[in-house]
């Protein structure tokens, strides 16, 4: 499970975030619609939350990459 405390830097304030166990794995780029949400920094080394998700479809593009995660580096903090 992703740990809120090694968020990486990138992310915007929210719920949704990435920890630092991402890899480059592309696993959850794969994931129709994601690239509104996430996107990978400057060396392509792990993604992060660029925005946060506004729609009850874009909760639902989160909670899939979230599913998808090999690393579990995706979460939802609630706050």
């Amino acid at each position: 499970m992703a740990d809120k405390n090694i968020k990486v830097p990138e992310n915007v304030p929210g719920p949704w975030y990435v920890d630092t166990t991402c890899t480059p794995c592309r696993t959850c780029m794969e994931v129709g619609g994601v690239d509104a949400l996430l996107k990978y920094n400057d060396d392509e080394t792990y993604v992060y939350f660029y925005r946060q998700p506004e729609t009850p479809e874009e909760v639902a593009i989160a909670e899939e990459t979230e599913a998808v995660c090999p690393q579990a580096a995706i979460a939802n903090d609630g706050e």
